[in-house]
């Protein structure tokens, strides 16, 4: 299959409002990748039109694709020319791959035309928003390969991966995907929770019973026990064995011959036995040759000694775990009957130093992959009044409208200090007239697409939402935003309105305070 023909499938979808125009574009799109009969081509094509790649890494950031060829005049590349260009580039690596990758680069864009480098960058930025959301790819594939949604959909979760379930439905068929079963070793991808505003409504939700969980700061994972055999999985499903060999020997002391369990890795100061913050955690848990400080809370047992669980409904699960996890390794649990104990639950676990509650249906099963009414998540709600520094051009849907902010707090000392970057929360007609707004304030009169970045005056203040601040050595002020998304402009606002960058670290010292107090 040609590569053109998915960037013309990308930018239709792109284009499309109406999500059964989507699914049939990108049916007729998983049709053709599966005329090829290649594995290859249905695999990473499967990918480009969800806006994944089938290599993790390449090693391509954003400088490396500034100075390209001019575009080809007629397209050439099949879906497997680029899938091998991409594999190629995965794969360079020691003294000179640098170079190496230039030239990778180079000569994939420069077979390209405009409309596939389009998708090209999208690609490798990670930023193709086209749409095509998994949910809405699943049902494309269903409808593609003439086999039910729900099918496809429980292949999917219990794979994990969009690119394996297309092989297996576009060239083996609904016979195929019988196969897929949850196996021990095998890492699944996890039950995700939608957001409320308050416990209240999260409660009205899920309904009753109900149980609220202790929101953890931590890293998410899923640990597999067959035997001594033991593996630790990320919320990507990127193993991380060798790197939480303090989980591997928590989950190994378990009087259980196997378990699939469904949790948060935390780092703990071994001095103090307290929490460290969660970008402390999460640096640690990238750290290769393991850190033994990182300790798990589990909330959720998938399997357990040959059963599984995952359709039982939540409250059978949670008293399997309750039988084989000491109290210890588990996040803390409140179980709820009224609208008034869901407050007082939230209230007490922020004042404990969590980021808030997870509520959860006791009646739901375990929906793998799905972000549903049966877990929502409450958090408390931090604004700031911030300072637009600069924009970037989007991609995908947003393709020529300025997208991601350069946010700000003022210095009372003089100036701004960047803070971090969001395109969370705009509506297309905000981003419509930011764009317009923008262009006015930009520093050089013609700000188009060949800036990446687009300096502006900072003189327009925007409202920010944010789950809360963070050391940053990466910003010159050392703190960042978690999270941050976009609430509305505040034109009644001068920038010398704005927050100032000490309100910034005065909430970052309390929530730190809060994380150490007893």
């Amino acid at each position: 299959m040609r590569f053109e023909e998915l960037a013309a499938v990308s930018r239709a979808v792109a284009a499309t409002p109406a999500r059964n125009a989507k699914i049939e574009l990108l049916a007729a799109a998983l049709r053709g990748l599966a005329g090829s009969g290649d594995e290859r081509t249905v695999s990473a094509g499967a990918g480009y039109l969800s806006g994944e790649l089938r290599q993790r890494q390449t090693g391509v950031g954003y400088a490396s694709l500034r100075d390209l060829p001019p575009p080809a005049a007629e397209a050439s590349l099949s879906v497997a020319d680029v899938d091998i260009a991409f594999e190629r580039m995965s794969q360079l690596s020691g003294k000179g791959s640098q170079a190496a990758r230039r030239a990778e680069v180079a000569a994939l864009f420069g077979a390209a035309t405009d409309a596939e480098r389009r998708l090209l960058v999208g690609l490798l930025s990670g930023e193709l928003r086209q749409g095509a959301q998994a949910g809405l790819l699943a049902d494309a594939l269903a409808r593609a390969a003439g086999i039910p949604s729900a099918t496809v959909r429980r292949a999917l979760l219990l794979a994990g991966d969009l690119k394996t379930v297309a092989v297996s439905a576009l060239l083996g068929g609904a016979h195929a995907l019988d196969a897929y079963r949850l196996t021990v070793g095998r890492p699944l991808s996890p039950m995700l929770a939608s957001s409320a505003p308050s416990a209240t409504e999260a409660l009205a939700a899920t309904g009753v019973p109900a149980a609220a969980d202790d929101k953890i700061d931590g890293v998410r994972i899923q640990v597999h026990r067959d035997g001594t055999a033991i593996s630790v999985y990320s919320r990507s499903l990127d193993d991380l064995t060798a790197r939480m060999p303090g989980v591997v020997a928590a989950v190994a002391a378990l009087d259980v011959s196997s378990i699939v369990l469904d949790g948060e890795a935390v780092g703990v100061d071994p001095d103090s036995g307290r929490a460290i913050p969660f970008q402390e955690t999460s640096s640690r848990a990238a750290r290769r040759g393991g850190v033994s400080v990182l300790q798990p809370y589990f909330f959720d047992i998938l399997h357990l000694d040959g059963v599984d669980l995952l359709d039982e409904p939540a409250s059978t699960r949670w008293a399997a775990l309750d039988r084989v996890v000491p109290e210890r390794m588990r996040v803390g649990r409140t179980m709820l009957a009224t609208a008034e104990e869901a407050e007082e639950a939230f209230a007490l676990a922020v004042a404990d130093g969590h980021e808030g509650l997870v509520i959860k249906s006791a009646a739901a099963p375990y929906d793998v992959g799905r972000r549903g009414a049966a877990w929502v998540k409450v958090k408390p709600r931090h604004t700031l009044d911030l300072v637009v520094l600069a924009v970037e051009w989007g991609h995908g849907r947003r393709r020529g409208l300025l997208s991601n902010l350069h946010l700000g707090a003022r210095d009372p000392r003089g100036g701004f200090v960047m803070l971090g970057k969001t395109f969370k929360g705009m509506t297309d007609e905000m981003l419509r007239w930011q764009t317009e707004r923008l262009r006015a304030l930009a520093v050089e009169e013609a700000a188009d697409e060949s800036e990446w970045v687009v300096r502006v005056r900072p003189e327009l203040v925007v409202e920010v939402a944010f789950d809360g601040v963070q050391t940053s050595p990466r910003y010159p002020g050392g703190v960042a935003l978690r999270f941050a998304r976009v609430l509305r402009y505040r034109e009644d606002k001068r920038p010398e309105e704005a927050d100032t960058i000490d309100a910034v670290r005065a909430i970052h010292r309390g929530i730190a305070a809060q994380r150490e107090a007893p």
